[in-house]
């Protein structure tokens, strides 16, 4: 990269192979863990548009610069500027975020060529959005997943509602309800990952990719990401960290096996346990929205049997209701601009929102979808 761009908050890269390009993707804001902006937004979309439809790309990988982080989620900030701005009201910024933004998504996971995401450091909400959607998904000893929307009062989008009703068991349900941390061994089990790769391996991994010959073709050039990302994966099974979700899926399942949603929440919260994994799960839904824990669960229900464009139609139309409604924005207030920790939530038990206010949050906000041209 030259220094001139140096500051960008998205880097390009063509590299070339023995025959064919890679395109490389780096997300560049490291003093904001990567978090992705709008412009940031734009700029993915935009070369993957123009990589899709370019011969010489074979393939794209995407990593991040610094350690920390790959993406630790969207740019919250921003999208609470836009809603304590017309409270109640449309939201114009934060609307337009979240329909540019899972547009991107749906490109992800519906490109035709490989794509290989380095899932390194913390993969947060909007970061995990765009691992999941990739073809080649890898984590490594420090890979650090969540979807945490649940303590600002959002719910896990970008995709969420698809891979979560995926997941084995009643896992989605937990980690979406909890917020709670999972690292790679659990990214493989519940597949948001496809390799576990130890990080000292990533240019070795490039240089590999490099000394391909991809074909016009993408269908035999995923085989070839196969090839490579399998060797250095049967290299790094060592080095795998123990996992939480599999170990605690007979817990998960008791946990969540309740005649309604309000026992599900109880069970979580009040049970007694000295499981540390466990402990910071029950926390982390105790201390959050308990209207956010049931358009979440409400949501992952609906969207059940849905297709992949009508998840992300159905995603921003619960993203918009969310943004025009106060929770959201006291929930980012007290977590990161005031940073008290002390949200002052509209119910404090499940049981206390009304359904019609629960059902409002399901109903359409426009005339027409503006993801309806997925």
């Amino acid at each position: 990269m030259s220094e001139d761009r140096a500051d960008e908050p998205v880097l390009f890269a063509e590299l070339s192979a023995r025959r064919g390009k890679i395109g490389q993707i780096t997300l560049n804001i490291p003093p904001t863990l990567n978090s992705i902006t709008l412009e940031m937004v734009d700029l993915l979309q935009q070369k993957l548009d123009q990589w899709r439809t370019n011969p010489e790309i074979a393939a794209v990988f995407i990593d991040a610069a610094g350690e920390k982080a790959f993406c630790a989620g969207g740019d919250v900030h921003a999208l609470h500027a836009s809603a304590v701005a017309t409270p109640g009201g449309p939201c114009p910024y934060a609307e337009d975020f979240f329909t540019r933004e899972y547009r991107m998504n749906y490109a992800l996971c519906t490109y035709p060529k490989p794509i290989i995401c380095w899932g390194h450091g913390i993969v947060m909400g909007g970061g995990l959005g765009i691992m999941a959607g990739c073809s080649h998904r890898v984590v490594t000893e420090k890979t650090r997943m969540a979807m945490p929307e649940i303590t600002i009062a959002l719910f896990p989008d970008v995709g969420g509602s698809w891979f979560l009703n995926r997941m084995p068991g009643q896992s989605g349900l937990f980690l979406g309800l909890t917020a709670a941390h999972f690292n790679a061994a659990d990214a493989l089990y519940v597949d948001l990952a496809d390799r576990f790769i130890s990080s000292d391996y990533k240019q070795s991994v490039l240089d590999q990719l490099q000394e391909q010959s991809f074909l016009v073709d993408p269908q035999p050039n995923h085989g070839l990401v196969r090839h490579i990302l399998r060797n250095f994966a049967d290299r790094s099974i060592g080095n795998c960290p123990g996992g939480q979700v599999e170990p605690h899926m007979g817990a998960i399942n008791t946990l969540c096996d309740g005649d309604d949603i309000h026992q599900v929440i109880d069970n979580i919260t009040t049970g007694e346990t000295d499981d540390p994994w466990l402990s910071k799960a029950q926390a982390g839904l105790a201390h959050g929205s308990k209207l956010a824990a049931l358009w979440t669960q409400r949501q992952l229900q609906e969207t059940r049997f849905a297709s992949l464009k009508e998840v992300f139609q159905a995603e921003i139309k619960l993203a918009t209701q969310i943004v025009r409604h106060p929770e959201f924005a006291e929930g980012v207030r007290a977590l990161l601009i005031d940073k008290d920790r002390k949200p002052v939530w509209q119910y404090q038990a499940s049981r206390d929102v009304p359904l019609a206010l629960l059902d409002s949050f399901f109903v359409a906000p426009w005339d027409d979808n503006p993801l309806a041209d997925l």
